[in-house]
């Protein structure tokens, strides 16, 4: 057993405690990483809201990157010592999702087992698989991936937005050189799906974002085009920039309503929307299914990119060390745990691409964003 600090949540739209939490040693067939960085995530503030439901208290986060410390019974491929990235992919490796291809849709992994007790005894419950809003982690191997000598601020963010992103582009819509890509919404996981479609040789990236200078961003990061999602004439718009045809891929990176409604509207004949981005729980959207019928149109969801780890993890290390993948860019702000709820309200606000909690190399003090090392590269 291990004391270690945790941002824990008590009740839901309230914020998080700092609090002195035990973390039990690892079990069979899992780790345990001692964190170095964990991104905040619209998904862990889905769940803070309440949007999502789930057990209380819990520890969220599961963006995290980290040094492995403790190794239980049959674990194999790993070592005390390897920088990895834990993510919230948990699976067996032998159900039919596992065996083709598809882990992040696994249905037979063995229940998630409390890893974290509070003060007062009871068992936190390890939000998003992972806990990892806290100083060190016990999870299941297959949730474990080397990183090499990745720098942990870059490294985390390979545990979610950025896969979620580029393998919604690379993986679920099997972009192809030519077609022509609509992104809705340039956040964090916007930005990555743009990266994805111009890794995957898309003719045209088109990005709609409601902020301007989101617009700006789409660009550094690969988009040909930035259209302000307020645009009186979307269709018409993306027309002209399509031959006339429309989009092949529309990916909706929000989970705002709006832009679901708007995404079918984009469509080229025989396109497809990607939901890739999360609603809350009970929100509908709204379609002509004879529009659907008659153009051979469609709709998929796209959960974390459909990613195979330990295949496009390391793929995506290779493509940041040619300059290919921007990592680096996406961190918008540094902060320390004890200033989580400072950097969800500066996530909340729509503005940061990523805001990263650093466990390591952080100066004291800081207040926020610019206080922590400044604009100046953490030491690793």
């Amino acid at each position: 057993m291990t004391l270690i600090r945790a941002a824990v949540c008590h009740a839901f739209g309230e914020p998080l405690k700092i609090e002195e939490v035990t973390l039990r040693a690892p079990a069979a067939g899992e780790v345990e990483v001692t964190l170095e960085a964990v991104a905040i995530c619209h998904s862990d503030i889905s769940y803070i809201d309440g949007g999502w439901g789930g057990g209380l208290p819990a520890v969220y986060g599961h963006e995290a990157a980290g040094i492995v410390t403790g190794l239980g019974p049959g674990v194999t491929g790993l070592e005390a010592g390897a920088r990895v990235i834990v993510t919230l992919i948990r699976a067996c490796g032998t159900c039919v999702d596992c065996a083709s291809g598809a882990p992040v849709y696994c249905s037979s992994a063995a229940p998630v087992a409390p890893s974290l007790t509070g003060a007062d005894g009871r068992a936190l419950v390890k939000g998003l698989k992972c806990a990892a809003f806290a100083e060190k982690v016990v999870v299941d191997q297959s949730q474990v991936v080397g990183v090499g000598d990745l720098a942990p601020e870059a490294a985390c963010l390979l545990a979610c937005g950025v896969p979620t992103g580029v393998g919604a582009a690379v993986n679920t819509a099997g972009i192809r050189p030519g077609q022509n890509v609509v992104v809705i919404g340039a956040g964090g996981v916007g930005l990555n799906a743009i990266q994805g479609a111009r890794i995957a040789g898309a003719a045209r990236i088109i990005a709609m974002d409601l902020e301007p200078s989101k617009l700006e961003d789409a660009r550094a990061f690969g988009a040909t085009d930035g259209m302000l999602a307020s645009e009186p004439k979307p269709l018409k718009a993306i027309r002209a920039l399509t031959g006339g045809r429309g989009a092949d891929h529309v990916l909706v990176s929000v989970g705002a309503i709006p832009a679901y409604d708007l995404a079918m509207r984009l469509l080229a004949p025989k396109g497809t929307v990607y939901a890739v981005g999360m609603p809350h729980s009970g929100d509908t959207a709204s379609y002509e299914p004879v529009i659907i019928a008659a153009t051979g149109q469609g709709m998929r969801g796209s959960l974390m990119g459909e990613i195979v780890p330990q295949r496009d993890i390391p793929w995506m290390v290779e493509l940041y060390g040619q300059g290919r993948l921007k990592l680096d860019e996406l961190v918008t702000g540094r902060w320390t745990l004890d200033q989580i709820n400072e950097a969800i309200a500066d996530t909340r606000s729509g503005k940061a691409r990523r805001n990263v909690i650093v466990f390591r190399g952080v100066s004291p003090g800081g207040t926020g964003p610019a206080g922590i090392a400044g604009d100046q590269a953490l030491p690793g």
